[in-house]
């Protein structure tokens, strides 16, 4: 299996300040194929031999923005207990609802686009009700909670123009932490 040639931009790219435009539809094949190769790529980085082979950091979402296209698009491969994937191609999301109980991961977020070590919790909803829409322009909804949740809050920043640093309070990086629960 070949790694899709991606390019994904660091942190100190301007780009990645900027906030994402809507896409029409239909999505064109040339987009539909990217999709599906970010997908791959992030599978890909969730194996522990390939990731190794071609020096990857692991990584569960993407946004095109990540990869300097400003085009309200990102992709989930969750890897599954059995090794499968959940996969999502989420298109002009929006979330609709979330709960009032916060949560924050433990270890901390990652980013593909952040490489290096970052101190600090990023609050989250646990859980979120999102729209978005498929290829066609079909009106899609799905309900995500804990990992998938704080996943989804994370790529919608990232069309936002917002890096997960940027939601850590510099002066206290734990603030609130005691008010949340850790996943």
């Amino acid at each position: 299996m070949e790694l899709p040639k991606l390019k994904i931009l660091d942190e100190k790219h301007k780009i990645l300040h900027t906030t994402s435009k809507e896409v029409t539809f239909p999505v064109d094949k040339d987009t539909q194929k990217l999709c599906y190769d970010m997908i791959k790529y992030l599978e890909m980085s969730q194996d522990e031999k390939i990731a190794e082979k071609y020096n990857l950091r692991a990584g569960m979402g993407l946004a095109f923005i990540q990869l300097g296209i400003p085009k309200r698009i990102f992709v989930i491969a969750n890897e599954m207990d059995d090794g499968t994937f959940d996969e999502h191609i989420i298109i002009n999301p929006k979330i609709v609802s979330q709960s009032e109980e916060m949560i924050y991961v433990g270890e901390g977020e990652g980013c593909l686009s952040v490489n290096r070590e970052v101190e600090g919790i990023v609050p989250r909803n646990a859980r979120i009700n999102l729209e978005y829409y498929d290829f066609e322009g079909n009106k899609k909804t799905i309900r995500a909670r804990e990992d998938l949740s704080v996943a989804f809050q994370h790529e919608i920043d990232h069309l936002n123009g917002i890096l997960f640093v940027d939601r850590i309070d510099k002066k206290n990086p734990y603030k609130d932490q005691d008010k949340m629960r850790e996943l």
